[in-house]
């Protein structure tokens, strides 16, 4: 193009990139990817720490399930106890007519 040429309000200059200013971009682009890594990293560390919470709430309820069952087994060896004395009884009745 020559100087005395004047340029359409569309276009557009480009500049030389200097090695410099393609250092400093390529910088940027680096800083901006190092601050999106930290964020995703500190989402990440959330989402472990709400896993470890369920994890935990998780444990506490198979171990209130595992009490719960011992005490039904507790009570089903009761109640087969007692069942078994009734059956006795009711034999040791029906023999003695």
């Amino acid at each position: 193009m020559l100087e005395t040429e004047f340029l359409a309000s569309g276009d557009i200059v480009t500049f030389p990139n200097s090695n410099e200013r393609r250092l400093r971009v390529a910088l940027r682009n680096l800083d901006a990817a190092l601050a999106e890594q930290r964020e995703a990293i500190a989402l990440f560390r959330a989402e472990l720490a709400a896993l470890g919470t369920a994890v935990n709430g998780l444990g506490d309820s198979a171990q209130a399930l595992k009490e719960r069952l011992h005490e039904a087994a507790e009570d089903t060896a009761l109640a087969r106890d007692a069942a078994l004395r009734l059956q006795q009884t009711a034999e040791a009745m029906t023999r003695a007519g």
